[in-house]
């Protein structure tokens, strides 16, 4: 990704350049999708530009779709949908919409959202409001939250009238100063407590919420998933 710009960590401090490792890491990273690629479909993920949860080092919209743009038609190719992860704001979600929509591939928009009240972005803006900007988008999830969180951002995001979902990270609650930069991700800490049997439940309540697209991002591993599948086959739910 040629960007010409630094890259951060969440405590805004520059972090070491890996740009020009960035065509070799990517098609790493298809290779290994292409071995299982018979078993279901390849989501191209593409994250946060220069450092998660921080909207406020999000490049400019013109800047960040033209990075974006670069991501999307190395992956669009090898992929079967575009996956957009860890948007915090409304400038975020509309750059990586209008990136996703260079390429002939579906687009699915993750925004995050604050912890402590899931109708709002990690910017401060309504999830609602994001959701109608970007309703173009062929799914609308929420992921790296806490579960609890999310309930209230999928009523938020329904209203664009897209499949829904949702993937909850595993961290004890990002305190507001690791949001806005006053701490490191040292700081971050699984939560014990979130167990598969307990993350399972929360993810039975998104779908009683609506949420057709359900998974796991940090924290949340392979004893999750297969929890999280056994409870909603033995609800009734179909996965496909």
């Amino acid at each position: 990704m040629r960007s010409g710009s630094n890259h951060y960590a969440s405590d805004g401090q520059p972090v070491a350049d890996l740009e020009h490792l960035f065509e070799e890491l990517l098609d790493a990273a298809l290779d290994e999708a292409d071995q299982v690629k018979d078993r279901g479909r390849i989501a191209g993920s593409v994250g946060p530009l220069r450092a998660s949860y921080r909207p406020d080092l999000h490049p400019d919209l013109e800047t960040a779709t033209t990075l974006y743009t670069e991501i999307v038609q190395r992956l669009a190719p090898r992929v079967d949908v575009i996956l957009f992860e860890t948007a915090p704001s409304i400038t975020a979600a509309k750059a990586a919409l209008a990136a996703g929509r260079t390429a002939d591939k579906p687009v699915w928009l993750a925004l995050t959202v604050n912890d402590s009240d899931g109708s709002k972005l990690r910017s401060g803006e309504p999830v609602a409001e994001a959701a109608k900007i970007v309703a173009a988008a062929d799914a609308i999830l929420i992921n790296c939250s806490m579960p609890e969180a999310i309930p209230a951002a999928l009523t938020a995001a329904a209203q664009a009238g897209k499949p829904i979902g949702a993937y909850a990270n595993g961290f004890t609650k990002l305190e507001e100063a690791f949001v806005t930069g006053g701490t490191t991700v040292a700081a971050l800490s699984a939560r014990q407590e979130l167990t598969p049997e307990v993350y399972a439940r929360h993810v039975l309540d998104w779908v009683a919420h609506g949420a057709t697209i359900v998974g796991g991002c940090c924290e949340v591993g392979p004893a999750h998933i297969r929890e999280m599948a056994r409870q909603l086959i033995a609800a009734g739910h179909t996965i496909t």
